[in-house]
């Protein structure tokens, strides 16, 4: 999905260990007054990233037409995971491809890439995340890649989970990151209490996504983001009335990045030069075909220099 705010603000992020945290959405529309709308968790202020995930949109149930034209991406790999609807999606690599409910689409735009989403016939109701991860340094002019993996449903203490990407409960993806991560969907039934075995050395992330969970003694609500940082090797869910969550993980990103629009970058003049080439139709980005409509424009730069923000010590 594209950043399609009209004024997005720049962001240089580095993320720090910490304790248990809850981080509250912000709503951001996207397209304009009539577009939908996400509830926004990364980044902000309070944390910018946990491991290497650097974006977090949640959005829907809404009975919504998503069409979001052909748009660039730098540094990062975009992760598509639906609840219900379907999104078809054409990219600069040739990939025509569909994001439907319990399946996960990837995308890397290393050097550069574009695509395009538009909700189906089918989708009657959207309803789903879409992630972003910063690509390190040493990885982050990664060529173009499109990876799709449709994972297991795993039983663990009554609740379901899926993992698509990384390892959890004895279930592993085979899909392909730059970092170490994890990424699942937990879906716990009423009454259920739930200690999951996860790398210590990770950050997690458990965003609540339906129903009332409790991460580690801290109560979340629907839309919340809740972080616990490193050194724990399990992590304690529950719920009173069932819920459905996603929980993220990684190991400590390391690195200070720049985000603005839809670009991951390390200065302000990378990505002026990320917006000028698209701007201008470069062979960076290439083309999609079989859209039907122009691209998305860039939106202007802010007046200044792209200042670096990033999480507290």
């Amino acid at each position: 999905m594209s950043n399609v705010e009209a004024d997005p603000a720049e962001v240089t992020c580095a993320s720090t260990p910490g304790g248990v945290e809850v981080l509250e959405p912000r709503d951001v529309p996207l397209g304009g007054p009539r577009a939908m709308s996400v509830r926004r968790t990364l980044p902000q202020k309070q944390r910018s990233l946990i491991g290497a995930w650097c974006f977090c949109d949640h959005y829907g149930p809404d009975s919504v037409h998503m069409d979001v034209a052909p748009h660039p991406h730098t540094g990062l790999q975009t992760v598509s995971w639906l609840f219900s609807g379907e999104i078809e999606h054409r990219d600069s690599l040739g990939v025509h491809a569909f994001v439907r409910p319990g399946e996960l689409n990837l995308m890397t735009g290393g050097r550069g890439i574009a695509h395009s989403e538009v909700s189906t016939e089918a989708s009657s109701v959207l309803h789903g995340v879409q992630l972003w991860l910063a690509l390190p340094d040493a990885h982050r002019d990664a060529p173009r890649d499109f990876q799709h993996y449709a994972p297991p449903t795993v039983a663990v203490s009554g609740a379901s989970v899926r993992v698509f990407l990384g390892s959890l409960a004895g279930s592993t993806s085979p899909v392909r990151t730059f970092t170490p991560l994890l990424g699942a969907e937990i879906v716990l039934p009423a009454g259920a209490s739930l200690s999951l075995e996860v790398a210590s050395g990770f950050e997690h992330g458990v965003l609540v996504d339906t129903g009332d969970v409790t991460v580690e003694g801290t109560a979340l609500r629907a839309g919340s983001l809740g972080y616990a940082g490193t050194g724990r090797s399990s992590l304690t869910l529950s719920s009173q009335d069932g819920a459905r969550v996603v929980l993220l993980g990684g190991e400590p990103f390391g690195e200070e990045i720049v985000m603005w629009w839809n670009f991951v970058g390390r200065t302000h003049d990378e990505i002026v030069a990320y917006r000028d080439e698209w701007e201008i139709e470069t062979e960076r980005f290439g083309r999609v075909e079989g859209y039907p409509g122009s691209r998305l424009p860039a939106p202007p730069l802010p007046g200044g220099r792209l200042r670096p923000r990033g999480n507290p010590a």
